[in-house]
């Protein structure tokens, strides 16, 4: 099952801003919260009487929280690996490791009687899961998370995130990555460009930062990193269908009523025989066989053009394409629309057979 989720940070805000966040997530149905203690120069007394209220009350709504560490915050609070029993005490469903140990550390905490789920960082690549597995974890404890980056131009690029996020999926891991929010400010560093997983989705909107993530195929949980989020993109990034792509779209006003049905009602595949100049939707031109479908607008096609081929194009008439390269039009295919500019590279991630939706913004 796949999860939203959000971010607090107590030693930057009251006990009942928090309170008030996550009473709003629960209400959209948001189910994490990532803290984090990496940046907490506090005792373990101090810690447990700032956090554990806070985790307690998420528990009750709901909301497992995992708590951010590193081999450096064992060594402050003078805590062993073979002992996470502070991190019970704090209410906590987990750690997630930021910096790593050997492996065979990892290993054996995902053996703690406690069953706190250990989390390791995806981000660092090198081969480093495959390397805590050859120690033989208790994979019901074991899940992964990837870094956030506070800093513009630090985040990881598509081709590290895929490689690495696939390490993961391919040991039948739960996975999870950060999105940005654009009106939170607070994060756990003084520095705060925006912070999210991957440096393309900086400057996205939040909810077309997630569709991406959960078309990867490689993401299970999504968690905004920043706090606090507004009520509208908490709105937002519950809409998200993480099983469905939905893409925002404008059409042209002066479009036949069929042609606006065909797009924004009709349920949307790819066909599994790709082009690579267009994603093709076939089952309107079954559904609307007979029906005359008019040349009304042929102009040459764009890359996120949406498109209807005209009675002209014979057995093709009523089928729904969208472009993914630029075209000569031939003079029997309509334009109806186009996907919208900030969701244009999410064509990209459109496989074989992929279900899809197409909505008005």
């Amino acid at each position: 099952m796949k999860r939203l989720g959000i971010s607090i940070y107590p030693e930057h805000t009251s006990y009942e801003e928090n309170i008030r966040y996550m009473d709003l997530a629960s209400k959209y149905g948001f189910k994490r919260i990532f803290t984090c203690l990496l940046s907490v120069k506090k005792s373990k007394e101090e810690i447990i009487k700032e956090f554990k209220d806070i985790i307690e009350y998420g528990n009750k709504l709901g909301m497992e929280t995992i708590l951010d560490v590193s081999p450096r915050v064992f060594d402050e609070l003078n805590i062993s690996y073979k002992d996470l029993s502070f991190f019970n005490e704090t209410g906590a469903a987990g750690i997630r490791l930021d910096m790593s140990y050997s492996g065979n550390e990892e290993s054996l905490m995902t053996f703690n009687p406690h069953d706190l789920k250990i989390e390791v960082n995806m981000s660092t690549g090198a081969r480093y899961i495959d390397n805590v597995m050859q120690y033989k974890p208790n994979m019901e404890n074991i899940i992964g998370c990837h870094n956030f980056y506070p800093h513009r131009y630090s985040g990881l690029s598509l081709e590290h995130f895929m490689k690495t996020s696939k390490q993961f999926k391919s040991l039948g891991l739960k996975t999870a990555a950060f999105v940005n929010s654009e009106s939170a400010e607070i994060g756990p560093w003084p520095v705060d460009e925006g912070l999210c997983t991957l440096e393309a989705h900086r400057e996205l909107p939040i909810d077309v930062q997630a569709k991406h993530l959960f078309a990867t195929e490689l993401i299970d949980d999504v968690i905004i990193a920043n706090a606090f989020a507004s009520e509208e993109e908490l709105k937002r990034l519950a809409e998200v269908n993480p099983e469905l792509l939905r893409m925002k779209v404008q059409l042209n006003k002066d479009i036949p009523d069929l042609e606006r049905k065909i797009a924004l009602e009709e349920f949307h595949f790819n066909r599994g025989d790709v082009s690579p100049y267009l994603i093709r939707s076939t089952q309107s031109r079954v559904k609307y066989k007979g029906h005359e479908f008019k040349v009304f607008n042929p102009k040459d096609i764009k890359r996120g053009d949406i498109l209807v081929d005209s009675s002209l194009y014979a057995h093709y008439a009523g089928e729904l394409q969208i472009a993914l390269k630029d075209m000569e039009n031939s003079g029997k295919t309509n334009v109806i629309g186009r996907i919208d500019e900030e969701e244009l590279f999410l064509l990209d991630m459109m496989q074989p057979w992929q279900k899809f939706e197409l909505y008005e913004k």
